[in-house]
């Protein structure tokens, strides 16, 4: 399954002339591609699908929504290194 999980960005760069981001899903941090979505800065919150930030979403709705996926198990499998995002079992913050 994929899933696009909400993470908050704590750093912007260009990289190879494209904007990408580290982006912290709950203590695990993924680089992630902004060109969907080039008004997301530092501090934002934004859903990600694939390695692509894919729209920007409040605070709330982000821990709400990553509390839901973790209640379900569903961050295991979408944070396992096997499936791109470097941890496993990340709990939100």
């Amino acid at each position: 399954m994929c899933l696009g999980v909400p993470g908050k960005v704590i750093e912007v760069r260009e990289q190879h002339g494209t904007r990408m981001a580290t982006v912290d899903f709950g203590g695990v941090t993924k680089d992630v591609c902004l060109a969907y979505v080039p008004d997301v800065g530092v501090g934002d919150y934004t859903i990600v699908h694939a390695g692509f930030a894919i729209t920007r979403l409040d605070e709330a709705s982000a821990l709400e929504t990553l509390r839901m996926f973790a209640d379900l198990g569903l961050l295991d499998d979408e944070l396992d290194p096997a499936f791109g995002l470097g941890g496993h079992g990340a709990e939100p913050r």
